[in-house]
């Protein structure tokens, strides 16, 4: 039996991860952690009967503890909580799906209980790469991506005894591809919200109309793979049936194809190394037509520059760069600020940062803080 811990379990991630356990009867929820929906997570607690459930918002915690004290679910609240959760002795794998810098301490945590990490958080990589690495290197702890460009890379690499000579990574463009920086500059939320082909969180679609997220993909894929940032191209894929390729010496370009469903990498990491049936729409070769490949538009989309000039700083950069763009996006989204205005702000407290050197998880916590405290000193 495989017993998960899953942190975000609430989000689109982790409510994709229990349709896929619910496919498989070897695996066993032991914790679910979530931020505040307590009618979500209440629902979950009652199908899945897990040992522990967190919340990290306290208030939300204690209402959870009213409405489940007839099972004998524990609830817990806030990090310490999510840390208990993550190193639970009988959990075997920590699947990490929660959005923001708030999934690095939990992942530490496991990694250093010798858990196997599934990861979707991409800002444990993003803010703190220089940290989870060489910690996972230590205790000879697996991490197994799960977001769909990285898993495709990693099956890609299965069974290769050469390393690659470069990483591709897909983007589908979002729904600006074509527009002119002047055209997106003003645009609601509501139509940076209308992803063309995956169904996601709030956060990570409005990263996707950026192109953040896929510099956010480059700097992970940095660290997974042990890459150096000139060998990570991105191209656009309009179709997202192609989610990434690796080239070898020889020029030789491997492909992972699928239809565009989050529960594929999502069951691959928890199968892996076998491969299981899961429900995922096979692909109709006939019915597809053409597969399209472009160079990404720079200029309207600056936020996959700006990331790959925070990730060639490198050390806490890239947090800070995380920690802005997270305050940034949030007060889009609430119509405080224009699209256009994300990358003008994040620029402009990029050039305000004076990175720390070699730096300890202190102090990417306070570089996350203060540029946090930047953003909202500024609006």
């Amino acid at each position: 039996m495989k017993r998960i811990s899953l942190l975000g379990s609430t989000g689109s991630i982790g409510t994709q991860t229990l349709e896929v356990i619910d496919c498989n009867e070897d695996m066993q929820v032991s914790a679910l952690c979530a931020n505040r929906n307590v009618t979500a997570i209440e629902a979950q607690i009652r199908r899945y009967r897990p040992a522990v459930a967190c919340m990290m918002d306290a208030q939300a915690a204690q209402d959870l503890k009213v409405r489940v004290q007839d099972t004998n679910t524990r609830v817990l609240s806030g990090m310490d909580g999510f840390v208990e959760a993550a190193t639970l002795p009988t959990v075997d794998t920590v699947l990490t799906a929660v959005v923001g810098v708030i999934g690095l301490i939990p992942t530490i945590a496991a990694i250093e209980a010798g858990k196997t990490i599934a990861l979707a958080n991409k800002e444990t990589l993003v803010s703190g790469g220089c940290l989870v690495m060489p910690l996972a290197k230590k205790h000879q702890c697996p991490i197994l991506p799960v977001d769909s460009e990285h898993s495709a890379i990693f099956q890609c690499l299965a069974g290769q005894q050469e390393r690659p000579e470069k990483l591709i990574i897909t983007a589908s463009g979002g729904p600006f591809y074509g527009k002119s920086a002047a055209e997106i500059s003003q645009v609601p939320p509501s139509s940076a919200l209308r992803h063309p082909n995956w169904s996601m969180g709030a956060k990570i679609t409005i990263d996707s109309a950026t192109m953040m997220n896929k510099g956010f993909e480059v700097i992970e894929a940095a660290w997974l793979y042990d890459m150096p940032l000139e060998n990570i191209d991105v191209v656009v894929h309009r179709e997202s049936i192609v989610h990434s390729m690796v080239q070898f010496a020889d020029n030789s370009v491997i492909a992972q194809l699928s239809t565009p469903d989050m529960k594929l990498p999502i069951s691959y990491a928890l199968t892996y190394p076998q491969r299981r049936p899961c429900k995922v729409e096979p692909l109709d070769f006939c019915a597809l037509h053409t597969l399209s490949f472009q160079a990404p538009d720079h200029e309207t989309f600056p936020c996959l520059n700006l990331a790959k000039k925070a990730a060639n700083i490198g050390n806490t950069m890239p947090a800070v760069l995380n920690a802005a763009n997270e305050e940034l996006v949030y007060l889009y989204l609430q119509e405080k600020i224009s699209f256009g205005d994300i990358a003008m702000q994040l620029r402009r407290i990029m050039e305000l940062h004076t990175p720390i050197p070699s730096p300890a998880l202190q102090d990417i916590l306070d570089s996350d803080t203060w540029a946090r405290e930047m953003v909202k000193k500024s609006f």
